[in-house]
């Protein structure tokens, strides 16, 4: 592959100006905590640096707005205002998919971000289901700043990174998310298979009192 495209080097928190964007944020603002909001698009904007160290192209290799979209809802199973009956992943896909088909979006373009999102705590699966299943991953890994995100690190400079923080601000990130995945899980037996990521930091967390997830969360490179 070749160096780092335009994409990579473009102003480190610009978003999308459609109206697609703007309908997936007006959806997600009011349901997410601050917290999971803001990792929510820290993932896109971190998924955007990886395509631009991996040499992936928009428009190319792949469609900004689909992007954008399976980022930004990734997390959208933890919604307050969500049934809360089946596992966090595969709740939120099914509900991004139906708001995508809603908005106009094909069936195969809306099945994309669905997969991007079902599989994003699926490592091995992830990797092997498209460019978007990948650059989704690992978007959302690289905000968690190591050691699951490690990979790509070296893609985002300080600079860059200080800009993103300052934009969507951190918000103990790690707690608040983990606080949301196992308040979703423990509504019901569905909602955390185990050895699931939502059944896993449920059993951490009525076992120890906290989950691999935070601890690990202490050395990452964002300070969370």
């Amino acid at each position: 592959m070749t160096g780092p495209t335009r994409e990579a080097t473009a102003d480190p928190i610009a978003l999308p100006s459609t109206p697609l964007a703007d309908a997936v944020m007006n959806l997600i603002r009011p349901v997410e905590t601050p917290s999971v909001f803001n990792h929510s698009i820290r993932s896109y904007l971190f998924a955007r640096l990886v395509a631009g160290r991996l040499g992936l192209a928009v428009g190319h290799d792949y469609r900004d707005d689909l992007l954008f979209a399976a980022c930004a809802m990734h997390d959208l199973g933890l919604a307050s205002d969500g049934p809360h009956r089946q596992r966090f992943e595969v709740e939120g896909a099914d509900r991004a998919a139906e708001f995508l088909i809603q908005q106009g979006m094909s069936t195969a373009d809306a099945d994309q971000v669905w997969q991007a999102i079902a599989l994003h705590t699926s490592p091995g699966i992830a990797e092997r289901r498209g460019t978007l299943c990948v650059l989704v991953r690992e978007g959302v890994a690289l905000d968690f700043g190591g050691p699951a995100g490690a990979d790509h690190l070296d893609a985002v400079t300080d600079e860059q990174a200080d800009a993103m923080h300052a934009a969507y601000p951190r918000l103990d990130m790690i707690r608040s998310l983990t606080d949301a995945i196992v308040a979703q899980a423990a509504k019901d037996p569905k909602n955390a298979p185990r050895y699931t990521t939502p059944g896993e930091l449920l059993r951490e967390r009525q076992t120890f009192g906290r989950t691999r997830l935070e601890h690990t969360g202490r050395s990452s490179r964002w300070g969370d």
